[in-house]
Order: C-alpha cells, then structure tokens, then sequence
C-alpha cells in the first residue's frame, strides 16, 4: 500500500477529486494549508500598504491506495491539477505500512 500527498492549488480540488474518482479511488482526505515553494509567496496591496504573503494557500489531498493503483493516481493527479505556472504542487509517494478500518476491524488493502 501507499500515501500518495499532493499538495495543489485550492481552485483545482474539484477537478483532482473527480479525476481520482474516474480511476476507482474511493476517499480522500483533505486538508487546507499553507506554504510556499520556489514562487516565495508574492506582495499585496491592502489600504494602501504594501506586505508580503509569504505563505500562499494550498490544499493537502491524502490518498492511501493498493501499490497497483500508484501509477494512475498520479497521472490523474497531475493532468488534473497542473496549470503549468510556477505553484502547481507537489506530489509526495510514501510507504504505507497498514490501515485498519475502524468500524469493521479489517486490516490492510481490505480497509481501504
């Protein structure tokens, strides 16, 4: 099993999230966070003053999934959430060691 963390742009949630569920991907989590990368947060103009936004929004989707599946989540999520400016996103791949579902008590691929 895997993590597959992709952090993108707010706006491009919806077409990630259906672009995962065309695949066959069951859930996903999501989280709104904030950070920067090589764009360095930009300036803004507010009541006349100018100031820096060093962390930019983002969104975090979390998705846990059979090693067979990797492949085409990743593509998704890259079609779907690439714009092809600076601050598209990153997407991290991670062991997943087990899960287990609560309600049921399964264990491994089976809970997810």
């Amino acid at each position: 099993m895997k993590m597959i963390t992709a952090v993108i742009k707010p706006f491009k949630l919806d077409e990630v999230r259906e672009a995962l569920g065309e695949i066959g991907v069951s859930g996903v989590t999501v989280t709104e966070v904030k950070g920067f990368g090589r764009q360095k947060g930009h300036t803004e103009l507010y009541r006349g003053a100018e100031y820096v936004v060093d962390f930019l929004p983002k969104v975090k989707v979390e998705v846990a999934l059979a090693e067979s599946m990797v492949e085409n989540a990743v593509e998704a999520i890259t079609k779907a959430a690439s714009t092809g400016k600076i601050g598209d996103g990153k997407i991290f791949i991670s062991q997943l060691d087990d899960a287990i579902r609560i309600r049921t008590g399964e264990t491994g691929p089976e809970a997810i």
